[in-house]
């Protein structure tokens, strides 16, 4: 198990979470109070970067769902990086893969999001 480092940026029209680390039941009260502090508004456009991410459990998803679930219902959208096989594999088998909208990169992300019309 590895600490779990949270920052957040602003790039484009999204706010940009970083996590390093496991997503696991004990970083799970962290990371959730790190999505409420990062988060100021439920209709931002916000992209969670798991890029160095080595671990996500179901707690860790369940977080990321709650989250989902509070932006879209304040008009806003929560999008993830996800480049890991383990990773993709995990949001596969959860059918999450078809509830979350997943990027390689910040960059595919913000570039996907500019091409999209309102």
């Amino acid at each position: 198990m590895t600490d779990l480092d949270i920052s957040g940026s602003d790039e484009g029209d999204f706010t940009v979470i970083r996590l390093a680390g496991d997503v696991d039941v004990s970083a799970a009260a962290r990371l959730r109070d790190a999505l409420a502090r990062l988060i100021t508004d439920p209709a931002e456009k916000v992209l969670v970067d798991l890029t160095d991410v080595p671990f996500l459990d179901s707690t860790g998803l369940g977080v990321l769902v709650a989250r989902l679930k509070q932006q879209r219902l304040g008009g806003g959208d929560l999008a993830l990086v996800v480049v890991s096989e383990r990773l993709l594999r995990n949001f596969r088998i959860t059918g999450l893969d078809r509830v979350f909208n997943i990027h390689a990169s910040v960059a595919d992300a913000v570039a996907a999001d500019v091409g999209r019309t309102s």
